[in-house]
């Protein structure tokens, strides 16, 4: 309960400290860029230890798999799974956002002048498609990694090192245990440095409210809106359809019955990594088998995040209009889904962990850092809805994995091992 009481307190600070710095923008407009740099102090702290962060919790995610049972039938389940929820999760958040532009009529001339006196970015040659798709996936020198431009690249470089590390075995024991360690020591520089992120995030949104003017306020609200709207629908309109796919109106009773708890833990927590003990106490009174239960919530965790999907669609359209970008050519629509898709894989377990993906946004996108803040700060205000979907999803989710590895009889299976056994 104290761990509850402390992650949520964490995440009601945090946002109370971006309210004071939202009506400080608004009370002493562009006089508030006295105190930016308190905010440079935050981003230059993240940007710092983002390229770590990402290769050592992807690596040890992938690594750590080798010890799984029944590993091939249950890893392409589980692939299946999360690929085509998160894929369903980012068309939903996709249509969303073209009934309800959380900025429509909003004036952007601020943010165009504000991204004119950031950093120029480097021209960028004509290249064919194939070149492009080459190096957004990988650099032509391993130093490039350690950029946080190349955000992609070292995920793809993540992945082969993870996945390597798996198929050795044994022998790379010693590497699965470094990454392992690597992926807690730098959970634990986050948490550290989030400490600071009241003050830093505070005092930079003042900042960019202060030379956006308050208009944007208005932007945060619908975004909220426009999310909890979409939360709702696919948490108690998917999560029943998912539970019935697995199991029919049994499997239906049977995960609205157990829901509840992993439902408030993730909403008093924020955290998905927090939820995780719960989740597994669940699915198993759900019927799932003990090797796929603590193979997909785990997992989840990690790499499956469609409340994360949702949050990203609306960050990413959030910035298009900002600045004026295009949304309805075919290319546009398709590399928001695919970003948005990685944004829910990469996302860290813990609270405030979205600033990966958030980079990644920003990396793929080609939009100036300045603007960071300001997708962080929906990061904030959809924190607790977000993690509802994505810690409560795993525990369907694992339904949906037992359907696929068990059979359609699965449910009536576990009900006789379970008769048995009393």
């Amino acid at each position: 309960m104290k761990s509850f009481i402390k992650n949520y307190r964490s995440s009601l600070i945090l946002l109370t400290a971006i309210i004071i710095g939202g009506i400080a923008g608004v009370v002493f407009g562009e006089k508030t860029s006295v105190i930016q740099p308190l905010g440079d102090l935050f981003l230059n702290l993240m940007f710092t230890i983002i390229v770590p962060l990402v290769f050592f919790s992807i690596a040890s995610a992938i690594a750590n798999m080798s010890g799984m049972k029944r590993l091939g039938k249950i890893m392409g389940s589980i692939v299946l799974v999360f690929l085509t929820t998160a894929a369903l999760a980012a068309v939903i958040g996709f249509i969303g956002t073209t009934i309800v532009n959380p900025l429509e009529g909003t004036d952007t001339t601020a943010i165009k002048e504000l991204m004119e006196n950031s950093s120029p970015e480097e021209a960028i040659e004509e290249v064919s498609f194939f070149s492009q798709l080459v190096s957004t996936v990988t650099v032509s020198d391993f130093p490039e990694l350690f950029s946080r431009s190349n955000m992609l690249q070292l995920i793809v470089f993540s992945v082969l090192i993870g996945l390597s590390t798996a198929l050795v075995g044994e022998k790379a024991r010693p590497i699965t245990e470094f990454l392992t360690a690597g992926t807690a020591v730098m959970m634990k520089v986050v948490k550290i440095v989030m400490f600071y992120a009241p003050i830093g995030l505070g005092a930079y949104f003042a900042a960019i409210i202060g030379q956006l003017g308050p208009q944007i306020l208005e932007g945060y609200a619908r975004t909220f809106i426009l999310y909890l709207v979409l939360a709702l629908i696919y948490y108690f309109g998917f999560f029943t359809l998912y539970a019935f796919i697995a199991g029919g109106k049994d499997g239906v009773k049977l995960f609205w019955k157990n829901a509840l708890t992993p439902s408030i833990t993730a909403i008093a927590t924020c955290s998905s990594a927090a939820s995780i003990p719960v989740n597994l106490e669940s699915v198993k009174k759900m019927g799932v088998p003990k090797d796929i239960a603590e193979t997909v919530i785990p997992l989840g965790a990690n790499t499956h995040k469609d409340g994360s999907v949702f949050g990203g669609v609306l960050k990413i359209v959030f910035l298009f209009s900002l600045f004026g970008k295009d949304m309805t050519s075919i290319s546009s629509i398709l590399s928001i889904l695919a970003v948005a898709f990685l944004v829910g894989a990469v996302m860290g377990a813990i609270p405030g962990g979205g600033m990966i993906g958030e980079m990644l946004i920003l990396s793929v996108f080609g939009f100036p850092v300045e603007v960071l803040p300001i997708i962080a700060v929906i990061s904030t205000i959809i924190d607790a809805p977000a993690t509802l979907l994505n810690s409560t999803g795993n525990t369907v989710c694992a339904m949906l994995v037992t359907r696929l590895v068990e059979g359609k009889n699965w449910l009536k299976q576990a009900f006789v091992k379970e008769n048995s056994a009393v």
